[in-house]
């Protein structure tokens, strides 16, 4: 099974080098295995016309076809076709499974030609790095100082490191997000960092940080002091608005552990009013993760029995209307034991139209499709688990050739 990955790999990194060796092309899947070598309609397609077909393929199509031969080489390495890519309906997500603790090793996945291919993604170092995607691009941030930040086209492999951020060198909480303009594809990562007030466990120092590419500097946009709550490490953009999830930090009730917090970045709120945004989330939840599907605020959670809200009898996902939590899924009870032992932490990661769901302790992947309402397994991830305690992990991110950082 990992065999037929390793042409993505080979084939991605002639992409960003710019050279491809056109003999060593080999298409390792062998329902295509018997597919007709030569194609003569290209001889008689004009290059513009030959660009916009091509730009409508799955992206793993398209870097198959740029090692068919030197004219579709150079088409789709071409600014032109570049645009056209720019101008097409998003990518179907790929979701990047991470399996080694430590190394930032794993496999991508494509629910288009649902298959799984071998990437290996630039700047990260662990995989217990901080990770956001949007829109193409992806930013890294180490989870030692969260000092050091990437932002790159996992796909293109084209990275820039971000200068440090302000704020607290060492938080005790930090949440990552990104957000790219696709039309004129600049774009903002902001930082949430909380750490507790020294000596008062009920108080935590709460800044919002945020980087403009436009500008390549960051501001300190809000510093607030919250009193019986913390933030967490889950945020996400949506039409301009951060969202990011607080944590009681004691003396509450004990079903309302979590909210939901609304930041205006085109507007800034001022000092002393960031709690009056705050949405209690539907049930007890654990878990919880917050998605931009489509400019609309998602969030996926473990649904905590009664009696013991830290076991999760179930999976839901909302949909945020106003400031109203809307039930539009709940995964199945078979989904759910076909997932073995499930504890109280999983994995979720989602864009566009599609939502993926994982154990930590097991590669078996779930896909949710928001417009079909359908769920569906993925196909078997080319790795095994080799010891009890290996955790997987990963994230999505949608596969685009045309941006970069």
């Amino acid at each position: 099974m990992a065999a037929e990955t390793s042409w993505v790999s080979h084939c991605f990194e002639n992409f960003a080098s710019g050279s491809v060796d056109f003999d060593s092309f080999s298409d390792l899947n062998d329902e295509t295995d018997k597919e007709a070598a030569a194609v003569s309609m290209d001889l008689i397609l004009p290059d513009d016309l030959l660009e916009r077909i091509l730009s409508y393929l799955p992206i793993a199509s398209i870097f198959r076809a740029s090692c068919v031969c030197k004219r579709w080489h150079e088409i789709v390495k071409s600014e032109r076709f570049l645009w056209n890519s720019s101008h097409v309906s998003s990518q179907k997500p790929w979701y990047f499974m991470f399996t080694s603790s430590d190394e930032p090793v794993g496999y991508a996945y494509d629910p288009v030609l649902r298959k799984w291919y071998g990437i290996d993604l630039p700047c990260i170092e662990t995989s217990n790095w901080f990770i956001a995607s949007s829109s193409g691009l992806v930013c890294f941030m180490d989870n030692d100082s969260r000092s050091e930040l990437y932002v790159c086209n996992p796909i293109t492999k084209c990275c820039k490191g971000l200068h440090e951020p302000p704020g607290p060198k060492f938080s005790d909480y930090s949440a990552l997000a990104v957000s790219v303009n696709r039309a004129t594809h600049s774009y903002n990562v902001s930082i949430v960092k909380s750490k507790q007030v020294p000596g008062n466990f009920f108080q935590w120092d709460l800044s919002i940080h945020l980087y403009d590419s436009e500008t390549m500097t960051w501001v300190t946009t809000l510093t607030e002091v919250l009193t019986g709550w913390r933030a967490g490490d889950e945020s996400v953009v949506c039409n301009g608005v951060l969202y990011f999830l607080i944590y009681s930090a004691g003396g509450g009730a004990r079903d309302n552990r979590h909210g939901l917090i609304m930041y205006n970045l085109r507007s800034r709120s001022s000092h002393g009013v960031l709690m009056r945004s705050f949405i209690p989330v539907p049930c007890s939840l654990t878990c919880g993760r917050l998605m931009n599907l489509k400019e609309k605020l998602i969030m996926v959670g473990g649904i905590g029995k009664h009696e013991r809200p830290d076991i999760i009898k179930g999976i839901g996902i909302w949909l945020l209307k106003g400031r109203e939590w809307q039930e539009i899924a709940r995964m199945p009870h078979r989904y759910f034991q076909g997932f073995g032992e499930f504890d109280d932490v999983f994995a979720s990661s989602g864009t566009d139209d599609l939502i993926y769901i994982q154990s930590y302790g097991a590669p078996a992947l779930l896909v949710f499709d928001v417009n079909q309402k359908q769920w569906k397994w993925s196909q078997k991830c080319p790795v095994t688990k080799r010891f009890p305690l290996q955790l997987f992990t990963g994230f999505c991110f949608e596969p685009r050739l045309e941006i970069a950082p």
